[in-house]
């Protein structure tokens, strides 16, 4: 049941690409601020306990629904149930359809478009350098991928007949996690930190052992050698703390994956189409990859 919803659930992902807007669940911002609001109450406490509770109030719809319908119609609501909350679970868009966008602003040569386009794999700032500009896209690719599609598909087979519920939850935490980060960079001066750290801290948690996983299969997907090196030169990234780690092991590890060389007389702009491609490639096979990996899980009991 968990393969076949899976298989299902990636296949509607990609061919429902005009539903991807209802996947930015706007709504969800509103009482997630208001959990924010009622934090106050618990100014005592550490940032983290009502962190995970605002968490928990969030999954427990997902919860009640996935309970009530144990049994009934032979799996079948059990299955669309499934499909229906890890089309939301994933995104909200489309690594590839990012990658897209990206591209098409390089080659129409439109400087306010690529800033954008970048800014929305990225999430921070877009470094006016060109340079550095394409390789913090191809760095933020890699940790996208984690983000959006591995570590919900990760916990969404770990949980197994409550795969809906681990893939939800890790959402939920992302969720929480972007929010904290656009209201701390929207009102700087009232930001309020330690609601910040703990939400990075809650969502890092959750993405440690998929992020590594995911490293992992860029390894076997590009270069392992490349890859290795990378793993291995990890800097000072000890020192950042453990969601910081994560995403700089990803953005390492996949970018040694694609193990790119400068070509002679290549243009900045077609070597930035070409590095966003070849990690959106990369991300591609390794989807591959794991669903071969999950299906050898089925067939073999390993998973239910």
């Amino acid at each position: 049941m968990t393969l076949l919803a899976l298989l299902i659930g990636l296949v509607v992902e990609r061919l429902a690409t005009q539903l991807f807007h209802l996947r930015r669940l706007r709504w969800l911002d509103r009482l997630i601020d208001l959990g924010f609001r009622q934090f106050e109450r618990f100014a005592n406490w550490p940032a983290l306990i009502p962190v995970i509770l605002l968490a928990l109030l969030l999954v427990l719809p997902v919860f009640l629904v996935l309970f009530s319908l144990q049994g009934r119609l032979y799996g079948v609501a059990n299955l669309v149930l499934a499909i229906v909350v890890l089309f939301f679970s994933l995104g909200p868009k489309d690594i590839g359809e990012d990658v897209d966008e990206y591209c098409r602003a390089i080659e129409a040569d439109d400087e306010e478009k690529i800033v954008n386009t970048s800014k929305a794999l990225i999430e921070t700032d877009v470094p006016s350098d060109p340079h550095e500009r394409i390789q913090r896209v191809e760095e933020a690719v890699c940790v996208q991928a984690n983000n959006r599609l591995f570590a919900v598909i990760f916990w969404f087979v770990l949980f197994g007949p409550y795969g809906p519920l681990g893939a939800w939850a890790y959402r939920v935490t992302n969720l929480i996690r972007r929010r904290a980060v656009f209201n701390a960079a929207r009102d700087e001066e009232n930001a309020n930190t330690a609601v910040l750290k703990a939400s990075e801290m809650l969502h890092g948690w959750l993405a440690w052992v998929p992020a590594r996983l995911t490293a992992i299969g860029y390894a076997m997907a590009g270069s392992f050698e490349g890859a290795l090196h990378a793993w291995r030169n990890h800097g000072e990234s000890k020192a950042l703390p453990q969601h910081e780690q994560s995403e700089s092991l990803l953005a390492r590890v996949g970018v040694g994956a694609m193990s790119l060389q400068d070509l002679e007389g290549e243009s900045i702009s077609d070597r930035g189409v070409r590095g966003a491609t070849t990690a959106n490639g990369l991300v591609f096979r390794l989807l591959f990859i794991w669903a071969a990996v999950i299906a050898a899980m089925t067939l073999y009991g390993w998973s239910v």
